[in-house]
């Protein structure tokens, strides 16, 4: 199996969070204003969300170049953004984007659940080079994100649907990166007590 690639930590953050960031200060720059495209209006969070796609595209197709590797998720959220994104721009309906999190979330709650139901690790083949542990560390840890992906996808509905596009927008570009590393962090002592024993050790 080719090993993948490494790339400076600068340059993979980059490209991992450039276009969401870029997408943020689109909107907040253009979401007062009403843009016109070949005779289309469009609001702000649209064009926005215009703006978003290609440069995600790109970035993701760069990333995978210089590393030979994707993750799963970063496949998954690229195809969702592509077509959720899609039509929101195609029928003018911010809706379809906003919803995007919560199907990626509940797919990814969904097979975190199938693979305790089937006794598969499938979270450790994604995750066990970065975070080595014992296959019961590993279930413990599925049921767990199973859990908060569940509650981020009801988190994310009820913002959208309750909130104005500001509040959604930081939601999703702080609220829910910061909600995952809080989660890990709460996490560092399952982490330690189901950790494998290094080389030597």
């Amino acid at each position: 199996m080719t090993e993948p690639r490494k790339i400076k930590p600068w340059l993979k953050a980059t490209l991992e969070l450039g276009p969401l960031v870029l997408f943020f200060v689109v909107f907040m720059r253009m979401r007062e204003q009403t843009i016109t495209i070949a005779g289309t209006e469009y609001s702000g969070f649209i064009f926005a969300t215009l703006v978003f796609i290609p440069v995600l595209v790109a970035s993701t197709l760069a990333l995978w170049r210089l590393t030979g590797k994707l993750a799963p998720m970063q496949i998954a959220t690229l195809v969702l953004v592509v077509v959720f994104g899609g039509l929101s721009v195609w029928l003018n309906d911010p809706k379809f984007f906003k919803m995007k999190p919560t199907i990626i979330y509940l797919i990814f709650a969904g097979l975190l659940g199938a693979s305790l139901a089937l006794r598969r690790n499938w979270l450790g083949l994604v995750m066990a080079e970065a975070l080595p542990m014992s296959d019961a560390g590993w279930r413990i840890l599925t049921g767990r994100m199973a859990l908060l992906f569940l509650g981020l996808a009801v988190a994310n509905e009820f913002v959208w649907r309750n909130m104005s596009e500001t509040a959604w927008v930081n939601f999703k570009t702080f609220g829910l990166p910061l909600l995952m590393v809080g989660f890990f962090i709460l996490n560092a002592k399952l982490f330690e007590r189901h950790a494998l024993p290094k080389d030597g050790e």
